[in-house]
C-alpha cells in the first residue's frame, strides 16, 4: 500500500452527500421524537394500527361507495386499484432493495410507541405507501372525496415517524411511490373526466335562474321523491311533481303543456316516457338519474342533483339522437338499447319471480331457465338471411368496451345503430360468454357486430318479445329500426372554456 493514501480523508461526491442527507433525516428524527404533539397521543398511534394490512382504506373505500353515486365508487375502486398497485411495488422492490434497519427507539417516549413492532425493513413506508395511493387514487377520480380523504391519509404517514418506526425519508420516499402508483393506475385506466363525452352539438337552451320554467315529474316508486325535492331546494322556482308509477305517462305529458322545460326524475325506463313527451311538445328534457342503472343521465355527464343543477342554470344543453322501432302492432322510441331473444325472455321471466324471490334469486332463476331451453329465442332474416339467433341487440350510438351488456357511450350524435348478434346453434351459455369476451370485435365464429342507419327485421314470430330501454312488449311480422339524428335536446354540463 503505497504511504501517500490518506485513510483519515473525508470521502466526496455521492457518498457525502448520502452521508449527509442520511445524518440530516436522523436529526428530524430526533426533533420528531423530542417534540411534544398536543392531542396526538390517543390518536395517531391507533390510526397508524388500523392502516395495517389496508384495513383502514377498505373500511374507507366501503364507506365512500356507500353513498351510491356513481362518482363516489368510481373513486372507492381507483383508490383500492391505486393502494394495490403500491403495496405490490413495495413488497416486490421496495423493500427488497434497500435494507435500511428501523430507527432506534431510545428516544420515542414509551406511550407512542407501537405494542407490536414492525420485522420488515425500514425504506420505504408502506404505510406511507399505501396512504397515498389511495388519497391520490380517489382524489384522480372526485375531488371532493380526495378532500376527505386526505387529512387521514396525511395523519396516517405522520403517525409512522411518530410512533418512531419510520424516519421522514421512509415515509416521503412512501408517499411519493404510492401517489404514483395511482397515476400509474390512471394511465392505463383513464378518469371518467379524461374520456368525457364530446359536448356536441351544442343546442341553444333556455337559462333557468332559480329552476323557473321547469316541471319535473317523478314517480313515488322507487325512492326517487327524495332526489327531486332535493332538486327543488336547489331551484326553488322549479315545479315538482310526485305521481304514481301508473300515473306518470299522463302526468308527464300535463307537465309538457305548461313547461318550458320538461324534467324527468328516475330510470331509463321513466326517462323514456318522458322523451316522448318531450319531443311531442318540442321542449328540452332535463334529466335527474334515479333509477338503477341511469344509463342515458351517466352517458350526458349528469350524475347528480348538482350536474344538473348547474347546466339548468347556465343553460348548457346538447342534441342527441333517438333510436325508433316500428311494427304492425305499434313504434316506440329508444335513448340506450333495443334487444329481441334472450335479454327480454329473461327480464319477463325475472319479473314474474321478482316479487316472490327477490330481484337477485329472481334473476338468478330467469338466467337457469332461459339459457336451458332447447329452442331459440328469435328467429329473424338478418342481412338476406334467416336465421336462428340467440340475441340481436341494437345501440343508439356506439358503445364502447361492451360484451352482452351495454358498456359507455362517448358520443350520443354519432348518427348510428350499433348492432351485435349472437347467432343461434347449442350451448347458449357458452355462446353468449364467447360474445361477451369478444366484445367490441366485429365478427366471431358467435358474434357479429355491425353498424347502420336503420335495421329491418322480418319474420319474428307472434309474441316475439321486444326490449328498449328496459322495457317489454311483443311483436311480430317486421320490425324496423332507424335513427332520429339530434331529434332531442337535453340538458348536462358543458367542460369550461
Amino acid at each position: 500500500m503505497s504511504p501517500d493514501v490518506d485513510l483519515t480523508a473525508p470521502r466526496t461526491g455521492a457518498h457525502a452527500t448520502l452521508t449527509r442527507l442520511l445524518a440530516l433525516d436522523s436529526r428530524l428524527f430526533q426533533v420528531a421524537a423530542e417534540r411534544h404533539w398536543p392531542g396526538a397521543g390517543p390518536v395517531l398511534p391507533r390510526l397508524s394500527r388500523s392502516a395495517n394490512h389496508g384495513v383502514l382504506w377498505f373500511a374507507a373505500a366501503a364507506a365512500i361507495a356507500a353513498s351510491r353515486t356513481p362518482r363516489a365508487r368510481r373513486a372507492a375502486a381507483r383508490g383500492l386499484a391505486s393502494l394495490g398497485l403500491a403495496s405490490l411495488t413495495i413488497n416486490t422492490l421496495g423493500k427488497r432493495s434497500v435494507r435500511r434497519p428501523r430507527p432506534l427507539l431510545d428516544p420515542v417516549p414509551h406511550v407512542r410507541r407501537l405494542q407490536r413492532q414492525p420485522i420488515t425493513t425500514s425504506f420505504p413506508s408502506g404505510h406511507a405507501a399505501s396512504a397515498a395511493a389511495f388519497a391520490t387514487g380517489v382524489a384522480l377520480e372526485s375531488a371532493g372525496w380526495g378532500a376527505a380523504v386526505a387529512p387521514v391519509a396525511f395523519s396516517v404517514a405522520v403517525s409512522r415517524v411518530y410512533t418512531g418506526v419510520h424516519f421522514p425519508s421512509d415515509v416521503l420516499a412512501g408517499a411519493a411511490l404510492g401517489a404514483g402508483a395511482a397515476f400509474a393506475v390512471r394511465g392505463l385506466v383513464p378518469t371518467r373526466a379524461q374520456i368525457a363525452a364530446p359536448a356536441r352539438p351544442r343546442a341553444a337552451v333556455p337559462a333557468l335562474p332559480g329552476g323557473e320554467g321547469l316541471v319535473l315529474v317523478t314517480n313515488n316508486a322507487s325512492g326517487t321523491a327524495d332526489r327531486a325535492r332535493a332538486l327543488r331546494d336547489a331551484l326553488p322556482e322549479a315545479e315538482v311533481v310526485v305521481c304514481e308509477p301508473e300515473a306518470f305517462p299522463a302526468e308527464a305529458e300535463k307537465a309538457a303543456g305548461r313547461a318550458r322545460v320538461l324534467g324527468v326524475c328516475g330510470g331509463d325506463g321513466t326517462v323514456n316516457t318522458a322523451a316522448r313527451a318531450a319531443l311531442r311538445h318540442g321542449l328540452p328534457l332535463a334529466v335527474l338519474p334515479g333509477g338503477t342503472l341511469n344509463h342515458f343521465a351517466y352517458d350526458l355527464g349528469v350524475e347528480d342533483m348538482r350536474d344538473l343543477a348547474g347546466a339548468l342554470e347556465r343553460g348548457e344543453g346538447v342534441r342527441v339522437d333517438v333510436g325508433r322501432f316500428s311494427s304492425g302492432r305499434g313504434q316506440g322510441v329508444f335513448l340506450n338499447t333495443f334487444s329481441l331473444g334472450v335479454y327480454p325472455e329473461l327480464v319477463r321471466e325475472r319479473e314474474r319471480w321478482a316479487d316472490r324471490i327477490g330481484g337477485w334469486p329472481a334473476g338468478v332463476l330467469a338466467a337457469l331457465r332461459v339459457l336451458r331451453a332447447d329452442r331459440h329465442p328469435l328467429e329473424a332474416e338478418f342481412q338476406g338471411r334467416r336465421r336462428p339467433l340467440w340475441l340481436l341487440f341494437a345501440g343508439n350510438g356506439t358503445y364502447h368496451r361492451m360484451g352482452l351488456a351495454p358498456g359507455r357511450r362517448l358520443d350520443l350524435a354519432d348518427g348510428v345503430l350499433d348492432v351485435r348478434v349472437v347467432h343461434g346453434g347449442r350451448r347458449p351459455a357458452l355462446r353468449l360468454l364467447s360474445a361477451a369476451l369478444a366484445g367490441p370485435l366485429t365478427r366471431s365464429p358467435a358474434h357479429a357486430a355491425v353498424q347502420v342507419g336503420r335495421l329491418r327485421l322480418t319474420g319474428l314470430a307472434p309474441g316475439t318479445l321486444l326490449a328498449y330501454d328496459g322495457e317489454v312488449t311483443e311483436v311480430e311480422g317486421e320490425v324496423r329500426l332507424e335513427k332520429l339524428p339530434e331529434a332531442l335536446t337535453v340538458y348536462r354540463p358543458l367542460p369550461s372554456g
